[in-house]
C-alpha cells in the first residue's frame, strides 16, 4: 500500500514539476538579474505540491485500508476513476495557469473561481479567447486518460489481497505521514500560501506556489473567512453607508467616485522628508504604561521617552488581534467584518499601504518581525502590497536569544539598527514597520537584561512587557548614537491589549493602548483626546513632511478634521465611540447606545458602559462602518 501511494505521489509531483519548470523557463527574464536565489523555487515548490498531494491521497488511503476483500473490484474501479479525475483536474489547472499568469501576473487565485457564478459570460469568454489552450488541455487529458486506463486496469487489486488487519494497522501511520505532508511543518504553524513568498521577487514567488493550492486557499478564504458576515447585520444602502462614514470621519474625497481617497497637505512641509519607523508592540495594554495611566515601574523607557514625544493618552485599538493592529498601522484602515485584511484573499495585492504611498517618493520599505513572518500571512500580505523587503527570524543575524515565537526583541532592534544605518549612510530614505514578539506567551526572553519585577514570576506578562520596553529603549539609544534619529519619525504603538476582558458588552477600556511619536524636531506634547490607530498613522505621515494622497480612515491630530472617535471590533460586535457615548451594533440583534465612564485607575474592572436612550444617528453610523468597510474591501476600493 505504501509503495502504491508513493507511486501516485511521484506521478502528481512530476506533473507539478513540469508545470513549474515551464513557468520558470518562460519567465526567467523577469528574475535572472534579481539577485534572489531563484533555484530554491523548486524546493519550496515541492513543499507546496506535497500539501496538495497529501490531501488528494487521503481518500485512497481510507478506501485501501478499510474495504473488505469481497468489494475489491468495486473499490479498484472507484480508485481508478478517482485518480483519473484527480489527474485530469491537475493537468487542466496546470495548463490554465499559463494564460492566467499571462493575464493577471499571478497564479490562479480567487479570480479563477469568483466569476463562476456567471457561467454564461465566463465560458463564452473562455471559448472566445482561449480555444487553443482549451484544445491543448483536453488533448493532454485525453491522451493521459487513454494510457492511464490502459495501464491501471487492475492497479489496486493486489493490495486488497493483503490481510485486512494488516491494512487497517497501516492506516494510522500512513495517515500521520499525510497529515505531516499537509502541515508541511514541525513548528507551531502549518504551511500556508505565504510560505511560497520566500524572495523579494514576486514572479519567483508565484512560480513557487501550487495553482491548485492557491485556488483552494482562495475558496477557503471566501467560504470560511469572507462568507458574508455582513449579511447578519441590519440592512443599509451602501451609498448611504459611505456617505455616513465620510461625514462622521470628515473626509472630503477628490471626487464623488472616490470612496476615501483625498489629498492631505503636510503641516510640516519639508524639502527633506523624514524616514518613518513604526514599532508595533505586541499586546502592550495601557495598564502597563504609567505615562498613560497604567502601573508604575513596568515601562521605564516608554515613560522617559514620552516626555520628548507626542504622547497619545486616549488611544484605542482597532480590535483584539495583531493583524488588526498591523493593518491599522501599515494601511490606516479600520477593522473589516470577519477575518482581517492581512489574511483575506482580495487584499493580497493592490491594497493601499504606506509602501505603495511612499514608493513614488523614493522610500525603501520593509517589514521586520522577530518570528516567522508566514504566521497570519504577514509575509504574503506585506510582500504582495508593495513592501520591498521582509526581514524575519531566518534573516536575523547572530541572534542572542531564541524563544518559541522567534528571536528576542533586542535582536530585532539590533538588526533594524544595522539596516537603518546602512540606508542612512547612503542617503536612502526608508519606511519600516517593525513588529515585536517577546511579550507573548510563554513569555520567554533574556531575563538577565532587566531587573525583574518584585514578587512577579520571571516568565510572566509584566516582566515580558518590561523586557519589550527595554528593547524600545535600546532602539532609541542606538538611533541617537548612529545618527539617523534626527532624520526619522518614530512611532511606538501597541497592536492591541494583552487581554480584552470585562462584563461590558464591549469592554471599551481594554481597547485602550499607548502610543507615542518622536524624532528629530518633534515638539513634546500630550494628546488627550480620543484617537484611533489610523489617526496615529496619519499623524506620523503628516510629520515626515510630504503632501500626500491616501484613503487612510483617520486624520492627523494637527488637522482640524480630526474627530473625537474610535471604532472597535470585539468578536462580531462593533463599538463606535464618539466622545463619551458608545453605539454597539451586533449581528441579528438590535443596536444599543451606552454612556461610557472612564475607569478611575488601571485596576478598575467594574462595568463602564451604562445603557441610555437610543441615539439612532450614532447607531446608524456604527452600522454604516460595518457595511461600508465590507463593501470597500469586497470591491477592492481601498487603494
Amino acid at each position: 500500500m505504501v509503495k502504491k501511494l508513493l507511486k501516485y505521489y511521484f506521478m502528481f509531483v512530476s506533473i507539478f514539476f513540469i508545470g513549474r519548470i515551464l513557468l520558470f523557463i518562460y519567465y526567467f527574464h523577469n528574475f535572472e538579474d534579481s539577485g534572489v536565489d531563484y533555484w530554491l523555487t523548486f524546493l519550496y515548490g515541492l513543499r507546496m505540491d506535497t500539501v496538495v498531494i497529501s490531501v488528494l491521497l487521503v481518500i485512497p488511503l481510507i478506501v485501501l485500508s478499510f474495504t473488505p476483500i469481497k468489494f475489491a473490484k468495486s473499490a479498484n474501479s472507484f480508485l481508478k476513476y478517482y485518480f483519473l479525475v484527480a489527474f485530469s483536474l491537475v493537468i487542466y489547472i496546470e495548463n490554465a495557469t499559463f494564460p492566467f499568469v499571462a493575464q493577471y501576473d499571478v497564479r490562479p487565485n480567487y479570480l479563477f473561481v469568483e466569476y463562476l457564478i456567471y457561467p454564461k459570460e465566463v465560458f463564452s469568454m473562455i471559448f472566445a479567447d482561449y480555444k487553443v489552450e482549451l484544445l491543448i488541455s483536453f488533448a493532454m487529458i485525453c491522451l493521459f486518460g487513454y494510457f492511464y486506463l490502459k495501464l491501471a486496469k487492475d492497479d489496486f487489486l493486489e493490495i486488497f489481497k493483503s490481510a485486512y488487519l494488516k491494512r487497517v494497522v497501516l492506516f494510522l501511520p500512513i495517515l500521520a505521514l499525510l497529515f505531516m505532508g499537509v502541515r508541511s511543518s514541525f513548528g507551531h504553524r502549518g504551511v500556508n500560501i505565504s510560505d511560497a513568498m520566500y524572495t523579494t521577487n514576486r514572479m519567483v514567488n508565484e512560480i513557487t506556489k501550487n495553482s491548485l493550492h492557491s485556488i483552494g486557499y482562495a475558496v477557503y478564504s471566501e467560504v470560511v473567512h469572507e462568507g458574508g458576515e455582513v449579511k447578519n447585520y441590519a440592512k443599509m444602502d451602501v451609498k448611504e453607508a459611505l456617505e455616513r462614514i465620510k461625514k462622521r470621519l470628515d473626509i472630503q474625497t477628490i471626487s464623488d467616485e472616490d470612496v476615501l481617497l483625498r489629498v492631505e497637505n503636510s503641516h510640516f512641509k519639508s524639502d527633506k522628508p523624514k524616514n518613518l519607523v513604526i514599532f508595533v508592540q505586541e499586546s502592550l495594554g495601557y495598564q502597563f504604561v504609567e505615562a498613560v495611566g497604567g502601573e508604575e515601574g513596568i515601562t521605564p523607557n516608554f515613560n522617559k521617552l514620552s516626555k520628548e514625544a507626542i504622547l497619545f493618552r486616549d488611544l484605542y485599538s482597532n480590535g483584539t488581534r495583531s493583524v488588526r493592529g498591523l493593518a491599522a498601522m501599515s494601511a490606516g484602515n479600520l477593522a473589516v467584518p470577519g477575518e482581517e485584511v492581512v489574511k483575506r484573499n482580495k487584499s493580497q495585492s493592490d491594497f493601499f499601504t504606506i509602501a505603495s504611498l511612499l514608493k513614488p517618493f523614493g522610500y525603501y520599505t520593509a517589514f521586520m518581525y522577530g518570528g516567522e513572518s508566514r504566521f497570519d500571512n504577514m509575509r504574503g500580505w506585506y510582500s504582495g502590497n508593495g513592501f520591498d523587503e521582509i526581514i524575519d527570524q531566518p534573516k536575523i543575524q547572530n541572534p542572542t536569544f531564541v524563544a518559541p515565537w522567534g528571536v528576542c526583541d533586542e535582536d530585532l532592534v539590533v538588526q533594524a539598527n544595522e539596516e537603518f544605518k546602512k540606508m542612512h549612510a547612503k542617503g536612502q530614505k526608508f519606511a519600516t514597520v517593525m513588529f515585536s514578539q517577546s511579550n507573548h506567551s510563554p513569555f520567554e526572553f533574556p531575563c538577565e537584561k532587566i531587573e525583574l519585577l518584585k514578587d512577579v514570576p520571571p516568565n510572566s506578562v509584566k516582566n515580558a512587557v518590561k523586557y519589550a520596553d527595554y528593547a524600545v529603549g535600546r532602539l532609541f539609544e542606538l538611533a541617537k548614537k548612529d545618527g539617523y534619529y534626527e532624520d526619522t519619525v518614530f512611532v511606538v504603538v501597541a497592536d492591541h491589549n494583552v487581554r480584552v476582558y470585562g462584563d461590558d458588552m464591549v469592554p471599551v477600556d481594554m481597547f485602550h493602548i499607548p502610543a507615542m511619536i518622536l524624532g528629530g524636531g518633534i515638539k513634546p506634547m500630550v494628546y488627550d483626546k480620543i484617537a484611533s490607530q489610523p489617526d496615529v498613522l496619519a499623524t506620523a505621515l503628516d510629520l515626515i513632511g510630504l503632501d500626500l494622497k491616501y484613503p487612510i480612515m483617520g486624520h492627523s491630530i494637527f488637522s482640524d478634521k480630526k474627530q473625537n472617535l474610535s471604532l472597535m471590533q470585539f468578536h462580531s460586535s462593533y463599538a463606535l465611540r464618539v466622545d463619551d457615548k458608545v453605539a454597539i451594533v451586533r449581528p441579528s440583534q438590535a443596536s444599543l447606545t451606552f454612556a461610557y465612564k472612564e475607569p478611575q485607575t488601571y485596576s478598575d474592572r467594574s462595568n463602564h458602559l451604562t445603557m441610555v436612550e437610543h441615539d439612532e444617528e450614532l447607531e446608524k453610523d456604527a452600522l454604516a462602518f460595518v457595511i461600508a468597510l465590507d463593501y470597500v474591501y469586497n470591491k477592492k476600493l481601498y487603494r
